[in-house]
């Protein structure tokens, strides 16, 4: 949900299956990747505890944000027991570097929705939810933002994607409210701007925020790069679903954003074919 460099897609090779957290999902088992890094599916509640109190080191102590206080030193939110999370590890000192949450459509149902759910009303993409999960809560530590860990984690959700035979994935991508050095949200205005022109999804994917950015009333003729994330997505054809929600916890601008495989550039598509081919 939080920004994050993206690099050039890329993906590994299919590896062995592992039980996951919950019944019916299938995911991988730890697999060593180049730059010494290790990548798995947390497998029990220990291992979600260690994405836990990272996302609490970005979120909280360096991005600021309000979270829960449902147990000290760690960001815990109704959704995470419902979820996947997958871990990237520095194979030297183990530590948990990155973390991505996936909830599956099972998953979404047993909870009641998705965290999206929350912040946009989603009604016009019930036809899509069988094969929808929702990306998550993605951080890594900051000493470890390089082009290798962020590779590892979408390598890792091509495969999940595949094994599972999903083909959508949507969530909330996050501008901040100063933004560059453009305080009050008009960075977030200008940003929906230049993304609503170029990146908007047709009206049958359109949803809307049920706490709006006021962002008639904010100038959006600003100059303003997206966040990386962003243009991260937004080069893999993911679409924009609509104007932004104001997360006050995070202090931010929320952008819906929807990826769908056919929508994919055919050099990253033919990745995905060969994992769900694999299945």
């Amino acid at each position: 949900m939080k920004e994050l460099p993206i690099p050039t897609f890329a993906f590994s090779p299919v590896a062995t299956p592992q039980r996951s957290l919950h019944p019916g999902v299938h995911a991988l088992a730890p697999v060593q990747r180049p730059g010494k890094i290790l990548v798995s599916w947390a497998r029990h509640q220990d291992e979600v505890r260690e994405a836990q109190r990272l996302r609490y080191q970005v979120f909280a102590l360096e991005m600021g944000a309000t979270l829960p206080k449902t147990l000290a030193g760690h960001d815990v939110d109704l959704f995470d027991d419902y979820c996947e999370h997958l871990l990237v590890r520095d194979a030297a000192s183990a530590q948990v570097i990155g973390t991505y949450r996936v909830l599956t459509p099972t998953q979404a149902r047993r909870v009641g929705g998705t965290y999206s759910d929350t912040e946009f009303d989603l009604g016009r993409l019930w036809f899509l939810r069988e094969r929808m999960v929702e990306l998550g809560r993605s951080c890594v530590h900051a000493d470890h933002r390089h082009g290798g860990v962020i590779l590892a984690l979408w390598g890792a959700l091509a495969e999940f994607m595949g094994r599972n035979r999903l083909d959508t994935m949507m969530g909330c991508a996050s501008i901040p409210m100063q933004h560059q050095g453009v305080p009050g949200g008009h960075a977030a205005a200008s940003i929906w701007r230049q993304v609503r022109q170029t990146h908007l999804a047709g009206i049958e994917f359109r949803v809307t925020p049920r706490l709006p950015l006021p962002v008639e009333h904010l100038d959006d003729s600003l100059v303003v790069e997206p966040p990386a994330l962003i243009k991260g997505y937004l080069r893999l054809g993911a679409r924009v679903l609509g104007s932004p929600a104001w997360d006050p916890d995070f202090n931010s601008a929320d952008l819906p954003m929807m990826m769908r495989l056919p929508d994919l550039p055919a050099r990253y598509l033919r990745h995905f074919s060969a994992n769900a081919a694999g299945t």
